[in-house]
């Protein structure tokens, strides 16, 4: 009370009227300069005070704030059953099921253009007409190269049938040469003669007194005075010739064959009569006896001799096999052809196939696009004319993960969607062979769709989607449940930690999983299928069970 007495003495009270003509103009700033200095101390240490109360009053909230941990809060869930659905999203690239484009691979000028871009035609329809001489001139070829190599590859396979050289006629065998296992020869080397000695022929002359009187098939008597004896000879051949004698005599001449029981040889003398009308018919002098046919036997390959049986004068049947050659060149040469015949009848396809496309018509029913020739232009070599796509059938390819692969099977349905408009499809294909990218396994899977309409346009992006797998009535806990753990042989398996008492089939883990508080029991658990929040459980908890989810905290800071 004495503090405001001072006061009062200090600042006497005033008449309203009179207090009002004194106070000063200007606001605060005024009233604080009239102020008396003794209130203007006591009003800033009372400023003073409440900024010092203020400011504790914020340090102290910061320091509580600072310091106050964030509470946890463990989240669970309870194994129970419910339904899943794993549904399989992405997108695709559409494109005709079947298409042929039409190339051209020679230079030429279009004569006729007898389709329009975007028209639909049949098989056979005739499309444009090209003309190319180079075309014409790239089949003639390609087919004399193609004829060239089929002669070649004929011959080399019937001289390879020389590693077994044979006799390719009875008779005995002359003039051989020694082979031994392990020698070279060549082919074309020769290595025997052989002579057919079954039969022998003599040639005999005789005057044209008897022509016409020794024919073709008659019998003779042959003379062998070596042996002095006589045999049955038959005549071959009768030449009219004309052969003058010293005497003036005209002369034809008569081939007779001698069968020969072994007794006979060549160079042997010998002379054949006839019985002409009782009258015998003499040759003009005697003649020898010659071999029936003699021939060189030689190898038809290159090669290393296995074996020979060359003896001379041995006697041998036909197709008796006297050499053994192992022909392992003339069959690498026999498979260089082979290939070389092969990529020559490649290239008369193609030239062919080219020809053809001077003239062409459609290979199949569908639409043309990608027309791209006028009469009269000149087109050079490998342009590409145009393509036909029969686009009543659309197919896209897609992928199916690693997780969801095993559910999807051919014939399933699949939802597409091109630009907000959506059409049905079946899954034709899926691919066994994975390809990783990112440490997942993927799976090539081919989609078709009816597109008779064709209101689903090729070469656009689309997107699908396709219940790989579902579940009305299973086991089903959170994604988050189900952990990915170390097991004790190295592999990785999942398990979901299961609260309360220790379960049976509870295992202990070498490697603690983070966050998993006391009181969880790490069960291995077997899972099926997924969606974009839980996961099917096939084994190993029991509907009830009450498993970890996660640990779930809050900030105080508001």
């Amino acid at each position: 009370m004495a503090e405001v007495k001072d006061l009062e003495q200090a600042t006497p009270v005033t008449e309203p009227a009179a207090a009002a003509e004194a106070a000063p103009k200007g606001g605060w700033a005024a009233k604080w300069k009239d102020m008396p200095k003794k209130k203007r101390r006591r009003l800033i240490r009372r400023i003073i005070v409440l900024v010092i109360v203020i400011a504790a009053a914020v340090g102290a909230w910061w320091f509580f704030l600072r310091d106050k941990q964030p509470e946890a809060q463990v989240v669970t869930d309870v194994v129970s059953y419910g339904s899943i659905t794993s549904t399989v999203e992405g997108s695709g690239l559409t494109k005709a099921k079947k298409s042929e484009t039409i190339t051209l691979t020679t230079a030429g000028t279009v004569q006729d253009v007898l389709v329009t871009e975007g028209q639909q035609v049949t098989a056979g329809t005739p499309l444009f007409t090209v003309d190319s001489e180079a075309a014409r001139t790239a089949v003639e070829k390609a087919r004399k190269d193609v004829e060239g190599y089929e002669k070649q590859l004929r011959t080399l396979q019937k001289d390879i049938a020389g590693l077994n050289l044979a006799a390719g006629y009875p008779g005995k065998l002359m003039e051989t040469v020694t082979l031994n296992p392990g020698d070279t020869i060549t082919k074309g080397q020769k290595v025997a003669v052989l002579a057919d000695d079954t039969r022998l022929r003599l040639e005999q002359y005789y005057s044209y007194a008897y022509e016409g009187t020794i024919k073709v098939g008659q019998t003779m008597d042959v003379s062998i005075p070596s042996l002095m004896t006589s045999v049955k000879g038959t005549v071959e051949a009768v030449h009219m010739v004309s052969r003058i004698t010293p005497e003036g005599s005209k002369l034809f001449s008569v081939d007779v064959l001698v069968p020969n029981d072994g007794a006979l040889t060549a160079d042997m003398a010998a002379s054949a009569t006839a019985t002409v009308n009782g009258e015998t018919v003499y040759p003009y002098e005697a003649g020898k006896l010659a071999y029936y046919r003699t021939g060189d036997l030689c190898s038809t390959v290159n090669g290393t001799v296995i074996s020979s049986d060359l003896v001379d004068y041995l006697q041998v049947k036909e197709g008796q096999v006297l050499v053994r050659i192992d022909g392992e060149d003339s069959e690498s040469e026999i498979f260089s052809v082979q290939q070389s015949l092969e990529e020559a009848q490649k290239a008369l396809e193609t030239a062919q196939k080219n020809l053809d496309n001077c003239n062409a018509v459609a290979p199949i029913d569908g639409t043309v696009i990608g027309l791209g020739i006028q009469a009269g232009q000149e087109i050079e070599a490998n342009t590409t004319v145009l393509t036909i796509a029969d686009t009543s059938t659309i197919v896209v390819d897609a992928t199916v993960d690693e997780r969801n692969v095993s559910y999807v099977k051919p014939g399933m349905m699949v939802t597409i969607d091109q630009w907000g408009t959506t059409f049905e499809g079946i899954v034709e294909s899926v691919s066994l062979n994975s390809k990783a990218e990112n440490g997942v396994a993927s799976y090539p899977m081919v989609i078709s769709v009816d597109n008779v309409d064709g209101t689903l346009m090729t070469g656009s992006y689309i997107n699908y989607s396709l219940v790989a797998s579902e579940n009305d009535n299973c086991l089903v806990v959170p994604i988050q449940c189900v952990k990915s753990v170390p097991m004790e042989d190295g592999s990785t398996g999942d398990v979901v930690f299961v609260q309360g008492d220790r379960p049976d089939n509870a295992i202990d883990l070498s490697v603690p999983v983070e966050g998993v508080p006391e009181g969880f029991w790490a069960v291995p658990v077997e899972t099926g299928i997924s969606d974009t929040y839980n996961v099917e459980i096939k084994s190993g908890v029991e509907e009830g069970a009450v498993v970890f989810t996660q640990v779930q905290t809050e900030s105080s800071w508001m």
